[in-house]
């Protein structure tokens, strides 16, 4: 029994490699509109990439979850965990930052001159992620919180671009989701909330009160209006949401 929760972790992991797998093997094209821009168009792999990164999140929840059922935490348990993490929630979301930026720079007439260099900022996400994990793993304080945000959250954010690209018609939402200031801008804004400090709120149920609950209540109303308005555009939105009201509600950080 002891074993479960560590094979969806493993579980997790497995299917945070098959994501990279789809993520990597884009064949992506690119075609103009009117007014001389190009514009990618993605195909059905990047978009199941981001569903595997889903799935992963799903059974990385459930983890954890059947852990607490059998009663069967452990240490191995919690270091696996966050190396099933790097991967699925670090590295996959970093490839589908490498392939945005390969196809920002690709559009234009130079494109296929820029150096590798250029995309090698999408690898500061994992990074950045992994520092957060260690942190995390050594500090026993965030039982009721977290301190800056977990990478499985800035993982889904990230895991949401293609989603939304390839689920909208939208030719703003295109150009923006391929601009490579953007994407930096993403990475480095991602990053930097993953290794601060910030206090944010555990999205899990404390007890049966209303009134020790109201931040959780409140975000999963607003998450739910935002899905049903915004479709995978909510994913990036709930993330704002879930920062604004972890600050709000600051003082029941623990």
């Amino acid at each position: 029994m002891k074993q479960i929760p560590n094979a969806f972790t493993l579980l997790n992991l497995f299917f945070g490699c098959i994501a990279i797998v789809f993520v990597l093997q884009t064949d992506e094209s690119l075609i103009m509109q009117d007014g001389g821009s190009w514009v990618a168009q993605f195909p059905e792999k990047i978009w199941w990439g981001s569903v595997f990164i889903g799935i992963a999140a799903i059974i990385d929840f459930l983890d954890g979850l059947v852990a607490r059922l059998f009663n069967a935490t452990s240490a191995m348990g919690k270091q696996l965990d966050s190396l099933a993490d790097v991967v699925s929630f670090g590295v996959a979301p970093a490839m589908i930052l490498y392939q945005l930026l390969r196809i920002s720079y690709i559009r234009e007439d130079t494109g296929l001159e820029t150096s590798i260099i250029a995309l090698l900022p999408a690898f500061i996400f994992p990074c950045a992620g992994a520092y957060r994990l260690a942190r995390f793993n050594l500090d026993n304080t965030q039982q009721y919180g977290f301190k800056g945000v977990p990478i499985p959250a800035a993982g889904l954010v990230v895991a949401s671009f293609p989603l939304i690209l390839f689920g909208s018609e939208s030719f703003e939402l295109n150009i923006l989701f391929t601009n490579r200031w953007f994407l930096y801008a993403i990475i480095v804004v991602l990053s930097l909330l993953m290794v601060s400090k910030l206090p944010l709120i555990a999205l899990k149920f404390n007890d049966l009160s209303l009134r020790n609950n109201i931040p959780t209540i409140i975000l999963l109303a607003l998450s739910l209006i935002s899905v049903l308005f915004l479709q995978w555009l909510a994913v990036p939105v709930i993330f704002i949401l879930y920062i604004i009201v972890s600050l709000a509600f600051r003082e029941k950080r623990y």
